[in-house]
């Protein structure tokens, strides 16, 4: 096992299988992607509408060993030139955690290699660290499926949340809408592409953006956008999908916009991180983006092959688990679907 103390030339393994991505890639330094290997479910997904956990974890299975022997064989590297394993401890659909887990901990002890158990949105994060340098303190926005949160961020995997969602996540309402418009999973992307073709001419509410705190609530916005479409067939109006697309994109983006700019005055933040699967969000990327000249700010987004889930984010932000000698025995791991952020150096 190499020396703990040093932290130069640090070859991660890391592996990500929170959802419904089968990753595994191979970090050098937290930087240098020398791999990044990722098996989709999308297709087998698509047809339900969503992911279904225990489809999910089965696949996990089928494909994972495979994944790790891509990996190594992209990166040029053997299993005894890796310094550590890091995996995805959680949050996240617990059948899928646990097929990462065990190949971690089956590896981590057979190989005698420490072993890294990383938070999935501190990956997120820190995601946006391969291609640039978080400074401290920093505020990041954490956008995805399940989750939408303020994060501010005090020093190297210091986190304080502070502002989440009240009930649905953005990326959660952007696939509900989808399915009013008869978008096939995942739907915000899809969504994400016909609001480019419309314009905002029905208006959505923007729930708690006048509010004093950071937090949000999308579940009043998704509703609106479902009784809108259902009254519309009701009286046999005609809907056009482009402007109704539209007018929900402005409506979600003028209310993370507007939240994250109050965080930024108030905290005196220089330096935003944009992060979570909802960071591909074309309309969202280029509203952040107008913060840095309108805010003399600094913004960090991740480019799209680590925007969604993906085990070089994972070896990215396990590089610093390592820096902080954060290990833990491989006998005793265990995944967890809620994972507490503020926990990590506790």
């Amino acid at each position: 096992m190499k020396e703990i103390n040093k932290i130069d030339n640090i070859s991660i393994l890391a592996i990500e299988t929170s959802c419904d991505e089968t990753s595994v890639a191979v970090v050098c330094n937290g930087k240098k992607v020398l791999s990044n290997i990722v098996s989709s479910q999308i297709e087998t997904h698509k047809q339900f509408g969503g992911v279904v956990p225990e489809i999910a974890s089965r696949q996990h299975i089928e494909v994972v060993i495979q994944i790790v022997e891509e990996a190594l064989e992209e990166a040029k590297m053997t299993l005894d030139e890796i310094d550590a394993i890091c995996v995805t401890q959680g949050p996240g659909l617990i059948g899928s955690l646990l097929v990462g887990v065990n190949v971690a901990k089956t590896l981590s002890y057979t190989l005698d290699k420490p072993l890294i158990a990383a938070h999935h949105i501190a990956g997120h994060i820190y995601a946006s660290n391969i291609d640039n340098n978080i400074t401290y303190p920093s505020l990041a926005l954490v956008v995805s499926g399940g989750h939408t949160e303020l994060v501010y961020i005090k020093s190297e995997l210091d986190f304080e949340i502070i502002g989440s969602t009240h009930d649905d996540a953005v990326g959660e309402a952007y696939d509900k809408v989808a399915r009013q418009l008869k978008l096939d999973y995942p739907g915000g992307p899809k969504v994400d592409k016909l609001a480019k073709l419309g314009e905002d001419k029905y208006k959505f509410p923007r729930a708690m953006i006048d509010s004093d705190d950071y937090n949000f609530s999308f579940s009043g916005m998704k509703s609106a956008v479902i009784n809108f479409v259902h009254n519309a067939n009701q009286r046999g109006e005609a809907i056009v999908p482009e402007d109704l697309a539209c007018s929900f994109q402005t409506a979600v983006v003028e209310v993370l916009i507007t939240k994250t700019k109050k965080a930024i005055k108030n905290l005196g933040i220089k330096q935003l991180i944009l992060a979570g699967g909802v960071a591909g969000n074309s309309e969202l990327r280029q509203q952040i983006l107008n913060l840095e000249q309108e805010l003399n700010i600094e913004v960090l987004i991740p480019q799209m092959a680590y925007c969604s889930d993906n085990a070089a984010m994972m070896g990215a932000v396990g590089y610093f688990y390592y820096k902080n000698k954060l290990f833990t025995n491989p006998l005793t791991l265990n995944a967890k679907s809620t994972l507490d952020l503020e926990e990590i150096l506790k």
